[in-house]
């Protein structure tokens, strides 16, 4: 009975170790992306390595579909991680990344895409941003917008709030980046991004609720309707004072520090990646999160957020199952702790017992040796 206690003991030190060594890879790893929550770019680092084991030619595979879908930018962006991750990758691959961003910076691709932007106010690139930023900063691309939604805010038709709230702060921020000569440019550029996004479709469903709530009382509707009644796109000095008039900017400063974390992102990350991240965002945490994750890792942005999503920026669904994880390790852990010190004790007392069997049958021995002798001088 003893015997079998423990070698029960023993069994459950060895499925207990197992488990142990099974279960700790997964715990250590979903231990140091717990620990990492507060942290988007360690965050987003371990999430891309576990990606990377899962997948080792994610980072090829990405760059050759960036590179058929003509995103240069991307292409480029995973080159960067893969030389961060000390990832070899093939020469010709390398060299047609190369060529593409080469070909994107060519004087004839930026002067196309300048023009672009200026006239019809669309950014898809750095190009198209800079005439977008041009029209912006002249003031000609805010109040053209402000006219356009005034007018249709002003006849009852459909009216983009956020558009028109964006345009109105935009004029009023771009009079503060002539008088700090650029200071505030990241804002400006992030005015203009989040326009440029909401007016293409291009920003994500959460953001766009958040920010139509925080745009709602940002424009004197009546005020504003005077402006456009008189205003004109070819008359914008006069036009100016008038929109500023009916623009609150005590009402703004939750929407002026999403587009400053915008610029952050398009300043230190580029264009497309500020670009990406409105488009995954589901509010301005996530925005805040990603111009920190832009600041920590540059031009590898895009990468990580094309790999992980939402999730390069903040830890989602997946915390309870790395919790789990973690859980099962220390009951495992648990499990052998037990195990060793109900082993060690049983052991313990069964070497006590024979201890105790062995010292009762010498004294039992010792006990008989006088008898026999006493019954050997009798006989």
């Amino acid at each position: 009975m003893e015997r079998s206690r423990i070698d029960w003991a023993l069994t459950a030190i060895a499925v207990c170790a197992v488990m142990c060594g099974l279960l700790w890879p997964h715990a250590r790893d979903a231990g140091a992306i717990l620990a990492a929550q507060g942290d988007p770019a360690v965050l987003a680092d371990l999430e891309l390595d576990s990606a990377l084991r899962n997948n080792p030619s994610a980072v090829g595979e990405n760059i050759e579909a960036a590179l058929a879908q003509g995103d240069a930018d991307l292409a480029g962006s995973f080159v960067e991680v893969a030389k961060q991750k000390n990832m070899a990758l093939p020469d010709d691959l390398s060299r047609r990344v190369s060529d593409a961003v080469v070909e994107q910076n060519s004087t004839s691709h930026f002067a196309k895409h300048f023009a672009s932007g200026l006239l019809t106010g669309n950014a898809d690139d750095v190009a198209s941003l800079s005439g977008t930023l041009a029209g912006d900063l002249f003031v000609f691309g805010d109040i053209r917008d402000v006219v356009r939604e005034g007018k249709h805010l002003a006849t009852g038709e459909d009216t983009d709030r956020l558009v028109l709230s964006l345009a109105a702060a935009g004029l009023a921020v771009t009079a503060a980046t002539y008088v700090s000569v650029g200071g505030v440019a990241p804002l400006r550029a992030g005015l203009t991004l989040v326009k440029d996004a909401r007016k293409l479709g291009r920003l994500g469903e959460g953001l766009t609720e958040w920010a139509g709530r925080s745009a709602r009382d940002m424009v004197d509707t009546p005020m504003l309707q005077n402006a456009v009644a008189s205003g004109s796109v070819t008359r914008p000095g006069q036009t100016l004072s008038a929109i500023k008039a009916a623009f609150r900017a005590e009402k703004a400063g939750a929407l002026v520090r999403l587009a400053k974390d915008v610029g952050r992102v398009g300043e230190k990350a580029g264009i497309r990646a500020a670009q990406d991240t409105l488009r995954i965002a589901e509010g301005p945490k996530d925005v805040a999160r990603a111009a920190r994750l832009a600041e920590a890792k540059g031009g590898q942005t895009r990468a990580f957020l094309k790999v992980l999503g939402r999730g390069a920026l903040l830890l989602a669904a997946g915390a309870f199952d790395l919790a789990l994880w973690v859980s099962g390790a220390l009951l495992a852990l648990l499990g052998l702790l037990s195990s060793i010190k109900a082993t060690t004790e049983r052991l313990t007392l069964s070497w006590l017992r024979r201890r105790k069997a062995r010292r009762l049958r010498k004294q039992m021995a010792a006990a008989a040796q006088p008898q026999v002798a006493m019954a050997g001088v009798e006989g």
